[in-house]
């Protein structure tokens, strides 16, 4: 059985859509994507990052929040969803009491990268880039590898670790 697409005109239609459950949706060129759960692994390499994330910017005194995969990025095509957004204190207190859809590009974003969501989250790049997200990572359990992107001008400079299964493990001691 094959389901109609469900079509979005506006950010005001998307931000009040509900179908009545708990699915969690991605706009795409107008278009409602479904976002299916996460496996455990995903599930769990967000929680890790998360947690360092938090216990980072606490030691170093930051005004940054992470954020998990509610808080959404308004790019100049769509709202994306990333699985973490590190956000600074004064982007929390401007969504505190609206939707969660940040207008201004966060410090760091982080995807996690499932089977059905590899080109979704490489194509993310060019739109993080064009907003002017400082840091993305595109982090990449089905191929063992972190990417680093790091904002130069208007294009990221990309750096490629390999073997992070290992990099997480020592994250998990620490």
């Amino acid at each position: 059985m094959t389901k109609t697409p469900i079509k979005i005109s506006t950010l005001e239609e998307y931000i009040n859509f509900d179908d009545g459950t708990d699915k969690q949706y991605e706009l795409k060129d107008g278009v409602l994507v479904e976002m299916p759960p996460g496996t455990g692994k995903h599930e769990a390499i967000i929680t890790l990052l998360l947690v360092r994330f938090f216990l980072e910017i606490q030691k170093m005194g930051l005004p940054l929040q992470p954020r998990p995969n509610g808080t959404e990025v308004l790019t100049n095509k769509q709202p994306r969803r990333p699985d973490i957004c590190v956000i600074t204190n004064q982007q929390a207190q401007s969504i505190e009491s609206t939707s969660t859809i940040l207008k201004t590009a966060p410090p760091l974003l982080v995807e996690v990268v499932s089977s059905e969501s590899v080109d979704r989250d490489n194509q993310k790049t060019s739109e993080y880039a064009a907003i002017g997200v400082v840091e993305y990572w595109i982090v990449d359990p089905l191929k063992n590898k972190l990417t680093v992107c790091l904002l130069d001008n208007s294009s990221y400079k990309q750096t490629v670790f390999t073997g992070i299964s290992r990099l997480f493990l020592k994250l998990s001691q620490n």
